[in-house]
């Protein structure tokens, strides 16, 4: 009988479209900070840990989700929660400085959406991290941390769905305990009936050998 693995298989963050999007998102919001805050501005420090907290949250969450789903799901959450306060003070800035924010019939917001749907990895953004004007990078890292939230949303809402039919690893430990045992047993079963076949073939090879003493 096949084990029941109670250690889930390990999750590869690095091709979680989520994960990629919220690492070019951290490397972008690095170097936005850079060129755009001035330094000793306490922005600087809340942004670039906000993204660094999403991006490593998602490394953490994948790690201990080998042995607990509830820890994934809850350190995915506290991902979230800092994309959030990250697209908070991206929208701030372009407030504060009286940009635009590029919505729906904006001339550049489909363009933008496009590009940040179809591209992924640090490398198709980081040319443009010394190209964009401040408005630019600002809208493209709140479309991008809205995506990156979206997507996790739907990840979180799967692995609670896996939660709920497989269990966490206590459940997953007692159904190999009990798978273990249930081998046990028909390997006893399998063994007994052996056992009692090879009884019941002595007995006739008595039975014959007596007939043929008797004959």
């Amino acid at each position: 009988m096949e084990e029941t693995p109670f250690l889930r298989r390990q999750t590869n963050w690095e091709e979680l479209y989520f994960y990629q999007k919220a690492n070019s998102l951290y490397q972008m919001t690095f170097a936005f900070a850079k060129r755009f805050l001035k330094k000793g501005d306490r922005t600087i420090d809340q942004m670039v840990q906000a993204a660094r907290s999403g991006k490593q949250n998602i490394v953490e969450g994948s790690t201990d989700g080998v042995t607990s789903t509830e820890m994934e799901l809850k350190l995915l959450n506290v991902a979230r929660g800092s994309l959030k306060e990250l697209k908070e003070d991206y929208e701030d800035y372009i407030t504060s400085r009286h940009l635009t924010k590029w919505t729906f019939g904006h001339h550049r917001y489909n363009q933008m959406l496009v590009f940040c749907r179809t591209h992924n990895l640090l490398a198709d953004y980081q040319p443009y991290f010394e190209k964009w004007n401040d408005e630019e990078m600002a809208n493209t890292a709140i479309t991008l941390c809205h995506m990156v939230d979206k997507m996790m949303t739907t990840y979180c809402k799967q692995l609670e769905k896996k939660f709920i039919t497989e269990g966490g690893i206590k459940e997953r430990m007692t159904a190999a305990r009990l798978g273990y045992r249930n081998s046990q047993k028909e390997e006893i079963k399998r063994l007994t009936n052996e056992l009692n076949n090879a009884k019941k073939r002595i007995a006739e090879l008595e039975k014959l050998l007596k007939e043929k003493e008797n004959n």
